[in-house]
């Protein structure tokens, strides 16, 4: 796999720093029962690692001290670490928004066929993948059979009420098929609302419309093809400032399968990790936060944050204008 952070480190994208903290995104582990093109974390059914329990203590240790209230739990497939559940309960207990960035065929793993029906009991939002509404495309970023698959997931989830109401919110979110921005969000969920509805009788609570972004195995992708340049080129030329102050990593602490540190999902797949006030060696893990406050901490750019301030903006929570 072609290296794309020496591609990336010099930068002049605007100086960031951290807000309040309300948002802890945790990856439970790099596992999945998927490889998808454009998955920037590299996932799939060959990598093995998984956060330990004794980190997971750390992570609910890390959410009363700093009263966390929203906490985003992804992969690989989050549900594939043994702990997952522990972890939903214990964070529910405590009054915490949980998200499950879901790839909506892990419902049909065996060992995992009650799992929709724990999601819906713990009240969890569902944010699915689900990178466009015709079938070929989807097969072709995310492997054959899965468009069917996530249909049947979807129909399912809507079963238990996903969807219907803001108890049980269920998010898509659309990826474009390679090096281009996502066309406007609001016209686009309009799209899916009445394909998926009209072929299908799937209904959602929000569509969120994601930029790629040119590192891990998308990256490596474009580099192969001889488009990691002008893709670069696309985003750059894209960049609107007015979205610098909506980027999700002012109010977002990303979190590695091991516990350490970083400003976003990103920078942690780039290990970029995040360091007290933007200086000094080696990495911050949860356990040093508790004696921390991030807040005011300068955020580490590189030339992908502009992959969220391109066009209408991209970030977890979809488009940011």
């Amino acid at each position: 796999m072609h290296a794309t952070l020496p591609l990336l480190k010099i930068t002049d994208f605007p100086t960031l720093r951290r807000q309040q903290v309300d948002t802890l995104q945790i990856n439970l582990g790099y596992t999945c029962n998927q490889t998808c093109v454009h998955c920037h974390v590299n996932a799939g059914p060959n990598r093995t690692e998984q956060m330990s329990r004794e980190t997971i203590d750390d992570v609910l240790d890390v959410i009363t001290a700093k009263d966390i209230r929203k906490l985003d739990l992804t992969g690989g497939a989050p549900e594939m670490n043994v702990h997952f559940r522990d972890l939903v309960r214990e964070a529910r207990a405590r009054g915490v928004h949980v998200i499950d960035r879901c790839n909506l065929t892990i419902l049909f793993e065996p060992g995992h066929e009650d799992l929709a029906q724990f999601l819906a009991d713990q009240q969890v939002e569902i944010v699915a993948s689900l990178p466009c509404y015709l079938e070929d495309n989807v097969d072709k970023q995310r492997g054959n059979g899965v468009f069917e698959k996530s249909v049947r997931a979807l129909q399912l989830l809507n079963s238990l009420g996903y969807g219907h109401s803001d108890a049980l919110p269920l998010s898509l979110v659309y990826n474009p098929q390679g090096p281009s921005l996502p066309p406007p969000q609001q016209a686009l969920e309009a799209d899916y609302r009445r394909l998926l509805g009209e072929r299908f009788g799937i209904v959602f609570t929000r569509l969120y419309a994601l930029a790629n972004m040119p590192i891990s195995r998308f990256g490596s992708t474009l580099i192969s093809k001889g488009q990691f340049r002008d893709y670069m080129g696309t985003l750059r030329g894209a960049h609107r400032p007015e979205n610098v102050d909506s980027v999700m990593c002012r109010s977002l602490v990303s979190v590695d399968w091991q516990g350490f540190l970083y400003d976003c999902d990103f920078n942690q797949m780039l290990g970029l990790p995040l360091r007290e006030d933007g200086k000094g060696h080696g990495r911050l893990h949860l356990t040093d936060w508790l004696e921390l406050d991030l807040t005011d901490n300068p955020i580490l750019v590189a030339d992908h944050c502009y992959g969220c301030t391109a066009g209408q903006g991209s970030s977890c929570g979809g488009a940011l204008v």
